[in-house]
């Protein structure tokens, strides 16, 4: 919001003031009427217009956000979720005068989902609009809403790659927020012949410099033991930077203990290769995500090629589909549909809600299926460490 009085610069001239105080709608008492404010870009547009584009492309961006958010999230609405696996109980040999045990659900526990408001602020002078065109104010939207898309991307990766349970104050309590499985003493739930006893840690090192076919294989065992399969639903799908997706390119059936071959999927180059009595007839059926770099399949693993994942790290995600709840990271929205989303707010005029307006959006994220998600850095160590970026 620009001040009401006419303000001159230094370097002005004494004809220039005169001049300027004439064009002010106040004239000589030096103020700016509301009829004198900038009602229209240099190009034509109104401002009024201006904003009812934003506001539109606005709720596009909210219902088309990135496939690869949506494979990987699911919308939560509340902040605490409670959660109980149910006890496994067998059919006993009925007696006459028996009871038989009954079905029952194990202890509960509560998961939290964190929440935070976050705003940015394009301000605009009315030196600035009078001299502007549509098209330079359509750009400072469309990056408005890029810096909302890297937002969101941090947020939810931060919350992948971090291996640390935060905590978050809701309704005054503190509940704690989780990453995949960390190690902590949350024991899973058994599946079907395979009983978990203790806890298990989904953030470990390779125990080698360079990516190789045991560390795919250990990212999926780590998967299926807890029912995340593609038999069960479940499309697997492992991220990695350009620096891993070249080796896992070269992987082949027999060859260093690499139980698949990988086969490059369409449009990547290379055709279908065959190599002599694989047995392979054909291409598989590849999903390719729109907006994704799919590189192609390692077994039952679609490959995807990801800058937001750094060098040195691969992420393997059990995705139920695009917004499904299966997924494996929930983003909390605010409990008033109305606030959900990206939101441009108006500027203190409301005759004129383009000038000092500001972009507003707040979510939170946590975990909820902790079995759902392994992270693995290419290191010669089996210990894990947190990617600066994300940390």
């Amino acid at each position: 919001m620009f001040s009401d009085k006419l303000l001159i610069p230094n370097h002005y001239s004494t004809d220039d003031i005169i001049k300027k105080l004439g064009q002010a709608g106040g004239g000589a008492r030096g103020y700016n009427e509301m009829a004198d404010l900038i009602t229209e870009t240099i190009d034509h547009v109104p401002l009024a217009d201006m904003w009812a584009e934003f506001s539109r492309t606005i709720a596009m961006w909210n219902r088309q956000r990135s496939t690869l958010v949506n494979l990987l999230t699911f919308d939560v609405s509340n902040p605490i979720e409670n959660v109980r696996y149910p006890v496994q109980e067998d059919f006993q040999e009925a007696s006459e005068y028996g009871e038989p045990t009954g079905i029952r659900l194990g202890p509960a526990f509560q998961m939290g989902f964190d929440f935070k408001w976050w705003d940015l602020a394009i301000r605009y002078t009315w030196m600035f609009l009078a001299e502007t065109s549509s098209e330079q104010l359509a750009a400072l939207n469309n990056q408005a809403m890029e810096a909302d898309n890297r937002l969101l991307f941090t947020k939810i990766f931060k919350r992948i790659f971090n291996n640390t349970t935060n905590t978050a104050t809701i309704e005054g309590n503190s509940f704690n927020v989780y990453p995949f499985y960390n190690g902590d003493t949350m024991v899973p739930p058994s599946w079907k012949n395979i009983v978990h006893t203790t806890g298990h840690n989904h953030y470990f090192g390779s125990n080698g410099a360079t990516v190789d076919a045991g560390d795919i294989q250990a990212m999926i065992n780590q998967l299926t033991h807890h029912g995340y399969s593609l038999a069960n639903g479940y499309r697997l799908i492992l991220l990695v930077n350009q620096q891993e997706g070249a080796v896992i390119r070269t992987l082949q059936a027999g060859v260093a203990g690499s139980l698949y071959t990988f086969i490059p999927g369409e449009g990547v180059g290379g055709g279908v290769f065959l190599p002599a009595n694989s047995g392979i007839v054909g291409r598989p059926n590849i999903v390719n995500y729109p907006g994704l770099q799919t590189i192609g399949t390692y077994g039952p693993v679609v490959v995807v090629e990801e800058e937001y994942i750094p060098a040195g790290y691969m992420v393997m995600l059990a995705s139920g589909g695009e917004l499904d709840i299966r997924n494996p990271v929930g983003i909390r929205q605010h409990d008033n549909a109305s606030l959900r989303g990206l939101r441009l707010v108006k500027g203190r005029t409301p005759d004129y809600p383009l000038i000092d307006s500001f972009y507003l959006h707040g979510f939170g994220t946590g975990v909820r299926q902790r079995g759902a998600g392994v992270v693995q850095q290419v290191v010669a160590s089996a210990s894990y460490t947190i990617p600066s970026q994300y940390a």
